[in-house]
């Protein structure tokens, strides 16, 4: 999961997809980055973290870090919350596999559009609002997720 900062929406995305693997008793590793370095070891934004609790998520524990190169050989996917930062990390590949592993996650509730998940940072009352869009998508790629959490 990958936003600008690592602070609000890639966090809240991570939490919610590992929350419906475990529900769904799958063995998938989840993580999310940002593209800036600004927030590095940050914890999430505290309105992210009262949203996710507020869905019985607990992602506090969690820290900021910067996308590497790395992260093409170790995910399976990599999900973009908008177009900015899905231009940023397709900048960074390699070769086309790690490419055709990048995608916009709401791709995965509206595979024809190129939609972005707001940025909620200046708005404090977008974050309900980007938990139900990645709620959303993450119900559909868990839908996806073959059942030896190969993904």
């Amino acid at each position: 999961m990958v936003c600008l900062g690592n602070i609000c929406r890639s966090p809240l995305a991570q939490g919610i997809l590992e929350d419906l693997a475990k529900k769904r008793g799958l063995s998938i590793k989840v993580d999310s980055a940002g593209t800036g370095s600004w927030h590095i070891g940050s914890s999430p934004d505290q309105r992210s973290i009262e949203v996710a609790k507020n869905h019985n998520i607990d992602i506090s524990t969690q820290k900021a870090r910067q996308f590497n190169t790395k992260d093409f050989k170790y995910f399976d996917k990599i999900y973009v919350m908008d177009t900015m930062n899905y231009s940023n990390i397709i900048r960074l590949c390699s070769n086309k596999i790690e490419c055709e592993k990048v995608e916009l996650i709401l791709k995965a509730t509206d595979p024809e559009e190129r939609l972005s998940v707001p940025d909620p940072y200046y708005d404090n009352d977008g974050f309900e609002n980007v938990y139900k869009l990645l709620k959303s998508a993450c119900d559909e790629i868990i839908k996806k997720t073959p059942t030896n959490g190969k993904r």
